[in-house]
């Protein structure tokens, strides 16, 4: 085996071996950053000359231009899906389900009536009965396919769903054993009403405030300002106005007409957002006030007059075997007297909220309406109390020569409220259409202006540019 020596250093040591590379090779020529800081550096070096500034202005305003247009068109285009589902979908649910308490509370006041009448219920009592209950059925299948994810409405709509079946069984073994002049009828028939008052119509009442408050939400979003879109216009005016003024203290030129034109549509824009907004704002909130808070004090007015009528008629039914709380009182005459103060109420709110002569009309009839049916139920009431059903049964329900009685006032009463509440509804669509129209054509608009402002500040800013070349 050869064995080697080291020679010798100088100074006496023994030399190492021979020096080798120190590391890896540097990435890339010596002196380059990323391109990140290369980006920066090239910005700076450019800010330094005016022709690389006003790339930079040119390239910032066409892009605040730009962004102002993008805004507007998401902030605008949000409130106007919001106002179409006001017209086109949230009111008219709402309307549905006010339609499926009314339905419910005419079938049954109309089914009582029906059962007074025994063996002579004419046959259009039946066949409002049987409308009222198909509609109602109609309207709920409606409800259901809009209910979306709203787990509330879906769980009033199930409920509603299932006890309409049970309830319409009931009135027809009631019917059956009325006809059969069986007592046990009147049982079945307040049984009947026992679910109608505690099952269908508070879940009725729910699904009802569920879609209304839906409502209220598409009024809110349609409604709210667009603050970011008007913020940003402010800004990218402010810089327009900025280049300009930048623009002649540097070349003594009172105008560029790129600038300017930029500065002309953003202004277009900017006026176009804030008085369209304005007067949607005002339509929506007129449909709000003048309408839809109508319709509910109508809606409200004739559900208590369709339970007062249903007290009044269950009141002969029982005849005294139903008591109310106070353990001395008819529960059904009770019930007439609290609904009837409701409806008093209702259509007095009602006069006050009608802001012209053809809402005020038919509420006034209703009134006058009211009247009558007090001083007849009265009487029927008194006639009653002493022992006189067949007079009272007849001042109630009426008969082919006797018009003067209570349920004529009723009639009179529900189709005043029933025109009352179309006309209402005839005022909500106009001032709610009015307001979508406010916003029509302001999408297309804002796009198209900002495009235009965008072009034209680039073009602008190169006019100056070319006097450098």
């Amino acid at each position: 085996m050869a064995i080697t020596s080291r020679a010798p250093a100088p100074g006496g040591g023994v030399s190492g071996p021979p020096a080798g590379p120190s590391g890896p090779p540097p990435d890339g020529p010596p002196g380059r950053g990323t391109a990140w800081a290369e980006g920066v550096e090239r910005l700076r070096a450019a800010a330094t000359t005016e022709p690389g500034r006003l790339r930079i202005i040119g390239a910032f305003l066409a892009a605040l231009v730009l962004l102002f247009g993008a805004v507007s068109v998401w902030e605008i285009t949000g409130r106007s899906t919001a106002a179409d589902d006001v017209v086109g979908r949230s009111q008219p649910l709402s309307a549905d389900a006010a339609s499926i308490y009314r339905s419910l509370a005419d079938a049954d006041t109309t089914s009582s009536s029906g059962f007074l009448l025994g063996a002579q219920e004419p046959r259009e009592v039946r066949q409002r009965y049987e409308k009222d209950i198909a509609n109602a059925s109609k309207l709920l299948v409606n409800a259901a396919a809009n209910a979306g994810g709203d787990e509330d409405s879906r769980a009033q709509i199930s409920l509603l769903s299932e006890q309409l079946p049970r309830y319409t069984g009931l009135i027809e073994q009631a019917r059956a054993t009325n006809r059969q002049g069986m007592p046990l009828g009147g049982a079945y028939l307040r049984y009947a009403n026992e679910q109608m008052t505690t099952q269908l119509l508070p879940a009725a009442q729910r699904l009802y405030q569920a879609e209304t408050d839906r409502l209220y939400t598409d009024y809110d979003e349609a409604r709210s300002w667009p603050l970011v879109s008007l913020g940003v216009g402010l800004v990218s005016l402010a810089a327009l106005v900025w280049a300009q003024r930048r623009n002649y203290r540097r070349t003594n030129r009172v105008f560029n007409h790129g600038l300017l034109a930029a500065t002309a549509a953003s202004v277009v824009v900017l006026m176009w957002l804030a008085v369209g907004h304005t007067v949607a704002r005002s339509d929506l909130g007129a449909a709000r006030a003048d309408g839809q808070e109508s319709l509910k004090v109508l809606n409200d007015a004739r559900i208590a007059s369709l339970q007062a009528r249903a007290g009044e008629n269950l009141t002969l039914v029982a005849r005294g075997a139903v008591l109310a709380d106070d353990k001395k009182s008819d529960k059904y005459d009770v019930e007439f007297t609290t609904n009837m103060e409701q409806l008093d109420a209702g259509l007095a709110t009602a006069l006050r909220l009608a802001d012209d002569e053809a809402g005020r009309a038919p509420v006034s009839r209703a009134v006058d309406g009211v009247k009558q049916w007090k001083q007849r139920h009265t009487a029927a009431r008194e006639a009653d109390l002493k022992g006189d059903f067949e007079t009272a049964l007849t001042q109630v329900v009426g008969d082919a020569q006797h018009k003067d009685s209570s349920g004529a006032a009723f009639d009179t009463v529900d189709a005043s409220l029933e025109q009352a509440v179309a006309h209402e509804q005839r005022e909500f669509t106009r001032a709610a259409r009015d307001g979508i129209g406010a916003l029509g054509g302001l999408v297309t608009g804002a796009a198209a202006l900002a495009v235009l402002g965008a072009v034209a500040a680039l073009l602008g800013i190169g006019r100056r540019l070319s006097e450098y070349r």
